[in-house]
């Protein structure tokens, strides 16, 4: 039978065992006059009132009373008003169950300190089922005055909190609840939950409208594009020149007939093309020299230049790196919309704004875009690549195994496309408990990292996939190849980082490695986060802080700083519970 909802020592009922009552509250001073008595009449003799309902005096011809039971204690007296109070609570009727335990807190002996704050909990139980919050946060911090670590009290108080607002405040008491219950209370965990999503959601939304654009690191950049294989940004200068009109190969008889004027004319076209916004944006691409290519990406678009739709591709994914999504997307619905365009051009841009639809948590919107991307060019293998990932995210195995298949089989030598197929197809076997299948991904694994020996990728994934399995010195052999390969990765030193912990239990090196990340990319958001997160654990809340704040100062999406605001605001909360109540989680 669960606990009743109402109070401590409610008799069992129907009540569920999250809604157990705590009682606690301002104490309002009430007259009791008069001590209780009880008395115990013969079996046979009934109970003589008075028509007010008080026992009426014995008369000489009454048989003589039982003798008198001791009169009650104060203490005693309290108990029962509490219990009458109970029976109140559990019918139902909450105005006299207040009153009971209002008249349970007046008699109470100051030193029964414990009794009180069971009292004052029961009272704002009774207040929260009518809803008086107000009474409900001042009783229970009577109550938490009394008995400073009392779980009842703080998770209604939290309740409360929650109910009237005080985000912040419910998370503290929660977060103290969580911790004084070893974080084996389902109830607590997922208000904490709760409250950390909305406090994020609310304060990402208003720090992404006044954030300041950064442009991410150069390996940063140099990731995101290797993503692609048919990226237009990415081909040589030579191949962007080349218009959808000028795809056609002009014959020899035709380049014999060429005219003195027809020369001029190429010529003069030749200079316009020198001084193209748009090839001024891709020469500095090459170079990786980022800084000038949205503005050099507007000249070409504002002058209507001969590139404007190379432009406009270009500019919305800097858009998009620097986290200004809600700049880069009218770009691209231009871009999507022009039916004149190339299509390699249009399936780019539908494949970004299906990605910035992901970011933005509007699945539906990310797969139709892909859907049409299908349409327009069903041989396009960065569309079933980049599918595969959106997939893998939805935790949408199956579906992301069919795309990185279609995405090899267009276009076999894209090693990184390769290690991600290898990677879902040991998502599903990891998924179906199945030893043959995932015995096959290990060895498709080892194939791809024998086919393709500088993927740096495929060496991570595979090491990624070995710490699952608990095959951590191998999975730390794979690592460290990766480093070798590709020495200015930061987020590798991040994985292995994780890899020390899972494996040794090596704070240190963890630390050391995220540190190391951080020294290769200081705009590396994951090593921030990560390391912050170690540094919670570490009980390292103050420095944990600065690193959650700077990690939300580098994210790029509105998501990603909803996240990193759920971090930051429960290492917050466990610093002030640990100021307030002397309490810390058990360190890991």
């Amino acid at each position: 039978m669960a606990a009743s909802s109402g109070s401590d020592n409610v008799s069992e009922g129907s009540w569920p065992k999250w809604a157990i009552a705590l009682a606690i509250g301002a104490p309002v001073a009430v007259g009791v006059a008069g001590a209780i008595y009880y008395t115990r009449k013969k079996s046979k003799v009934s109970e003589r009132k008075d028509p007010d309902g008080k026992p009426s005096e014995t008369k000489a011809s009454d048989p003589a009373p039982e003798q008198t039971q001791p009169v009650l204690s104060l203490a005693e007296q309290a108990q029962a008003h509490k219990n009458k109070g109970n029976k109140y609570f559990k019918g139902g009727k909450y105005d006299s169950a207040i009153q009971c335990y209002t008249e349970a807190i007046a008699i109470c002996p100051d030193d029964n300190a414990k009794d009180l704050s069971t009292f004052f909990q029961n009272r704002a139980a009774a207040h929260e089922q009518l809803k008086n919050y107000s009474e409900v946060i001042e009783d229970c911090t009577v109550a938490l005055e009394l008995n400073k670590q009392y779980t009842k009290a703080l998770f209604r108080r939290a309740k409360a909190y929650e109910k009237i607002g005080e985000k912040m405040k419910c998370l503290e008491d929660v977060t103290a609840t969580c911790i004084l219950e070893g974080f084996q209370n389902q109830n607590s965990m997922l208000l904490a939950d709760k409250v950390l999503k909305d406090m994020g959601k609310e304060k990402a939304k208003k720090k992404y409208e006044t954030r300041v654009p950064t442009m991410p690191s150069k390996q940063f950049i140099k990731s995101y594009f290797s993503s692609f294989s048919q990226d237009i940004t990415c081909q040589p200068l030579e191949t962007v020149k080349e218009s959808k009109e000028d795809t056609e190969q002009e014959s020899d008889s035709d380049k014999e007939e060429a005219t003195e004027g027809d020369e001029d004319k190429d010529k003069d076209e030749s200079e316009e093309i020198t001084k193209s916004g748009y090839v001024k944006a891709k020469q500095s691409f090459d170079k990786g020299e980022y800084e000038d290519i949205i503005n050099e990406c507007t000249k070409e678009i504002e002058g209507d230049g001969k590139y404007a739709a190379h432009a406009l591709l270009m500019r919305a994914t800097f858009y998009m790196l620097e986290g200004q999504a809600t700049l880069g997307r009218p770009d691209l619905d231009k871009l999507i919309d022009m039916e004149d365009a190339d299509k390699k051009l249009r399936v780019n841009a539908l494949i970004k704004r299906g990605s910035m639809h992901m970011q933005q948590g509007n699945s539906t919107d990310a797969l139709s875009d892909f859907a049409t991307a299908v349409r327009l060019d069903p041989e396009n293998s960065d569309i079933y690549h980049h599918r595969g990932q959106l997939n893998v995210l939805l935790d949408r195995v199956d579906e992301a195994l069919r795309d990185f298949e279609k995405c090899v089989s267009i276009n076999p030598t894209f090693a990184l496309a390769q290690a991600q197929h290898c990677y879902a197809m040991y998502r599903s076997a990891f998924a179906q408990r199945s030893p043959m299948q995932l015995q096959a991904a290990m060895n498709a694994f080892e194939k791809v990292i024998k086919d393709f020996p500088e993927c740096s990728e495929g060496f991570a994934l595979f090491a990624q996939a070995l710490n699952d399995q608990q095959q951590y010195d191998k999975a730390d052999e794979m690592f460290l190849t990766a480093v070798k390969l590709e020495p200015e990765n930061p987020t590798t030193y991040v994985h292995r980082g994780l890899l020390m912990l899972q494996w040794k239990q090596d704070v240190d090196a963890a630390v050391t490695l995220m540190k190391k990340a951080l020294e290769i990319d200081n705009k590396c958001d994951f090593a921030y986060e990560t390391l912050g997160t170690i540094e919670v654990q570490r009980g390292n809340l103050e420095h944990a802080i600065q690193l959650f704040e700077r990690a939300i100062d580098l994210a790029r999406t509105e998501m990603e700083m909803a996240h990193l605001y759920s971090l930051l605001d429960a290492a917050i909360a466990q610093s002030r519970v640990a100021a307030t109540y002397n309490i810390r989680p058990p360190m890991q």
